[in-house]
């Protein structure tokens, strides 16, 4: 027995990328040995069977299992995949096991103390990556067979789970050496003379079905014996036939041997000892092999799986399998699946002009024209309207230059039938009619978005990963009793026939969380309904809430008509603590003018994503079945998170509305990602244009600029992150929205710093909000004659305001009095008078505006007032005046200046100090 500590272990039936990935992992661990777990693929043997030295490969008869300290394990998840050798996971003096994978969303039953379990096409890939990091040099053996795993289990970069890493770990393997020849001979080595047999039964006996316009090949044979390579045999098979999915089945008993036809009928082949080997292969969107092989104890990707099974009835097994994967194809996307609703639709006597007004605001190619009854009569396009204007026709009706010959479908239209029409007559846009009413629209970038996506499989793969286990994700992260809110929501929304989403923070937030994290506090929900009609005059979204508002008669209920949105809100509450749920219902806007209210109308649920800011909050997760759990991500925001990439929707975006400047400041920050480069010239673009001062100017009411911007400033400024937020603000020159000379200049950090020290200092001595006073000491900063302007536009506080508008007088008062007088009553009585004393709430923020104005020796009396000098009391105070006799009169108060003035001075340092002061200057005690 050989002593080798840390041992690289492939599965059963080891493929090329098992071995590439353990070759790498020698590579990165020198003086680690490779063992298979039993068993290779054909190809796999007849490789090692010429290079088996060349590689650090030992039998697993050779290893003392008491000496190893470490265990790596590659392409698998499974103990149970490693055979014999899976006892080894349970050694005790095991200081390691690692595990390498390209299958994520499998439950993993090895107890590994490192997993990397990423989404590319082949282990061996991740493995490289790492060589690559750590600078790691294979020599040309060793890279040719890592690349031939990358390969092999890649299609040479066609299969649909091909990524830009597979290929950037070939091109790295290149480098090194790795042999073009070689690899050609393994990826596409001819067939045996058994699988050749096997292919002219296959095809011959094969049988074929359609499902839901899908066509689905099987077939099961038989043998004698294992075959190897059967993995090679159902691709030559796919190569000759066309079909969209595969399923191959072989049995074999060495106890009852039988013909290698297929059977009719497969009672004769009942041995416990039968043995079945299936394979799938499919290129249907949206179907998972692995998920259903995974039954089964087998495994793989969505679109390719395996699996070895036991049993008596291979019959049975192999038609229960086939007939879980035809249960899983989806039905093709029809109209109904692709449609926008509402329709955007005109009379056929709007004027030209005004049509275009309406596709240049909602940013349409086209509108469909319907009469007084609501019934289809026409469509116009951009290009008719362009050619009417041409021709100075911007007052004539529609009516003469619309289509009145349309193509139109139905909801059940399917997505093949749909493509034809647009297709074979040069159709941008069709109409969906339901018994002759206009529901829906479906554009050609709807079938283009919708064939992108089923071209793009692997894409589809990881986001229907993604789908499934979202919903498990909500409910296992959010407390309870919001879950049952959720459910509750979804429910009543089923009931009326809508869609409910789960839109924005919530769902970013969900998808941004570590495996560690156990649970999301939610403060803030945002629901969408889509009701697919305008009809509800009050909203989807007020109805919606106010059908869960009799679900919870605690909460109170506030609705926005305007916005057709309502919010719950429960404060302090048992089981919500403070939250916040805003339904509202799906909706497009328009801004009229830079920096405005948006006008809203309702629309679709994909018109609502595409209003908003940034492509990571314009994620939703559907609610109400069918399709509960699925991710609507049309705009790159799941790319954009894993990216750590702040991405404007639109290129006007900022101009439209500069909050959104902050709110992309804000979500860098919070969220550690950068601002996309396009993205932050966009900002960059809307300040240098003077868009914001031109509106200012203007005698319009400008939210953006007043109410909205400084619920941003407060969620800045009241963060953890507010440092790091005000630079980068600086750095794009934002801060130019509150003023066009507004810099973040040395100075006024050192303001911000200093008063942060202050605040840092007396925290709970006072009520005053700390985003507040640095929001004043940015104000502070404007030139003296705007601060008021800008203070009121934000609409600060009046006391604020007032602060800010006599900061220079008073600034240059107090500097000019505490000059000239020594005395520390009189400095006292000075600041009194301008700051306030103890017990005035604006006593802080006063100092704290003024302060960091102010020379170092004034800063120095300020502070000695606020910590020492204002809390100095009198050792008398008007109770003990009148238990000596003085009887309150104007006189009285000054009696009480002048013990306090005294004993600000040192004059008086206790009681008998001040009764002898009161005795020397008013008289004996007890005789007034």
């Amino acid at each position: 027995m050989l002593n080798f500590n840390h041992l690289i272990l492939c599965h059963q039936t080891a493929d090329f990328d098992a071995l590439g990935a353990a070759v790498g992992l020698s590579c990165l661990y020198p003086g680690a040995k490779i063992v298979l777990a039993g068993g290779a693929h054909r190809a796999v043997k007849e490789f090692l069977a010429l290079h088996r030295d060349e590689l650090a490969i030992i039998e697993h008869r050779s290893v003392n299992p008491h000496l190893i300290h470490s265990l790596s394990i590659v392409d698998t998840q499974k103990r149970d995949r490693l055979g014999s050798l899976s006892h080894w996971l349970d050694l005790p003096q095991l200081k390691s096991i690692s595990v390498y994978d390209h299958h994520p969303g499998f439950e993993s039953d090895i107890p590994a103390t490192y997993r990397q379990i990423e989404s590319v096409g082949a282990t061996t890939t991740l493995i490289v990556e790492e060589l690559s990091k750590h600078n790691l040099k294979p020599n040309a053996f060793e890279a040719t067979t890592m690349a031939l795993g990358i390969h092999v289990d890649t299609g040479s970069l066609t299969f649909e789970n091909s990524t830009p890493r597979d290929a950037s770990a070939l091109a790295w393997l290149m480098a090194f050496g790795a042999n073009v020849k070689t690899i050609a001979e393994y990826v596409s080595p001819s067939l045996p003379p058994l699988l050749q047999d096997l292919l002219s039964d296959a095809l011959s006996l094969l049988e074929t079905s359609t499902i839901r316009s899908y066509k689905v090949s099987a077939v099961i044979l038989s043998g004698n014996d294992f075959v190897s390579g059967l993995s090679m045999l159902i691709g030559r098979i796919m190569d000759a036939i066309d079909c969209d999915a595969f399923i191959l089945g072989h049995y074999y008993s060495k106890l009852k041997p039988t013909n290698t036809k297929k059977k009719d009928n497969f009672s004769n082949s009942n041995s416990p000892k039968t043995k079945l080997s299936i394979i799938g292969r499919s290129r249907i969107p949206s179907t998972f092999l692995n998920q259903i092989f995974a039954e089964y104890g087998g495994g793989g990707h969505s679109q390719a799986a395996s699996a070895m099974i036991s049993t008596d009835n291979p019959e049975k097994i192999f038609t229960q399998i086939l007939t879980q994967f035809k249960n899983q194809i989806p039905h093709p996307p029809n109209a109904r699946d692709l449609m926008s609703s509402p329709v955007r639709t005109i009379r056929p006597h709007i004027t030209i002009e005004e049509a275009q007004r309406i596709l240049l605001r909602y940013g349409h190619s086209g509108l469909f024209v319907v009469n007084e009854k609501d019934e289809l009569v026409g469509v116009i396009s951009r290009r008719d309207l362009d050619l009417a204007l041409h021709h100075q026709f911007s007052h004539a009706p529609v009516k003469g230059y619309m289509s009145s010959n349309i193509k139109t479908i139905t909801p059940e239209t399917s997505l093949s039938e749909i493509e034809s029409l647009m297709v074979n007559n040069d159709i941008g846009r069709l109409p969906v009619l339901d018994s002759g009413n206009l529901v829906g629209i479906v554009t050609r970038t709807d079938v283009l978005r919708q064939l992108h996506q089923e071209g793009g499989k692997l894409e589809q793969e990881r986001k229907q990963a993604q789908i499934s286990c979202l919903l498990p994700t909500i409910r296992h992260k959010l407390k309870s009793s919001i879950w049952n809110l959720l459910e509750i929501a979804s429910q009543e929304a089923e009931k009326r026939g809508w869609h409910l989403y789960l839109v924005g923070g919530a769902v970013r937030d969900l998808l941004l969380m570590n495996e560690e994290e156990t649970s999301l506090e939610l403060q803030d929900i945002d629901l969408v309904v889509d009701s697919f009609e305008n009809t509800v005059k009050t909203g989807a979204g007020v109805e919606l809430a106010n059908s869960l508002q009799q679900a919870y008669p605690d909460v109170r209920l506030s609705v926005h008509g305007e916005f057709k949105t309502a919010a719950l809100l429960w404060h302090n509450h048992p089981e919500f603590g403070s939250l916040w749920v805003d339904i509202a219902t799906s909706r497009t806007e328009f801004y009229p003018y830079p920096a405005a209210n948006p006008q809203v109308e309702a629309s679709s649920i994909r018109q609502d994503l595409y209003r908003r800011d940034f492509t990571i909050n314009a994620l939703a997760v559907r609610l109400t079945s069918p399709k509960e759990g699925e991710l609507l991500d049309f705009f790159g925001g799941v790319t954009d998170l894993r990216k750590g990439l702040v991405r404007v929707l639109h290129a006007n975006s900022f101009i439209e509305d500069p909050t959104r400047i902050y709110r992309a400041v804000k979500f860098a920050v919070r969220l550690g990602f950068e601002l996309e480069s396009e993205t932050r010239g966009y900002i960059e673009y809307a300040i240098s244009s003077g868009v914001y001062q031109r509106v200012s100017q203007q005698n319009q009411p400008i939210p953006a600029l007043r109410t909205r911007l400084k619920a941003e400033l407060k969620y800045i400024l009241e963060a953890s992150y507010w440092q790091n937020a005000l630079k980068l603000l600086s750095s794009i020159n934002a801060l130019s929205c509150l003023h066009p000379n507004l810099k973040l200049d040395r100075h006024l950090w050192w303001q911000f710093r200093y008063v942060s020290r202050w605040l840092k200092l007396f925290s709970g001595e006072y009520n005053f909000p700390d985003w507040l006073i640095r929001l004043e000491v940015l104000i502070g900063a404007i030139p003296a004659n705007d601060r008021e302007k800008v203070a009121i536009n934000l609409e600060l506080p009046k006391d604020s305001i007032e602060r800010l508008k006599g900061l220079d007088t008073l600034e240059s008062e107090v500097i000019k009095g505490l000059s000239e007088v020594n005395l520390v009553s009189e400095k006292v009585k000075l600041l009194r008078q301008f700051l306030g004393g103890k017990g005035n709430n604006n006593l802080l923020p006063n100092i704290l505006l003024l302060v960091v104005r102010c020379p170092r020796n004034i800063r120095r009396i300020l502070w000695n007032y606020y910590t020492i000098w204002s809390k100095v009391k009198a050792p008398l105070n008007g109770k003990d005046l009148k238990a000596f006799g003085y009887k309150p009169s104007p006189v009285f108060s000054s009696i009480l200046d002048a013990l306090l003035a005294k004993t600000l001075d040192g004059e008086i340092v206790d009681r008998p100090d001040a009764e002898r002061f009161l005795r020397d200057n008013y008289g004996e005690l007890g005789n007034k």
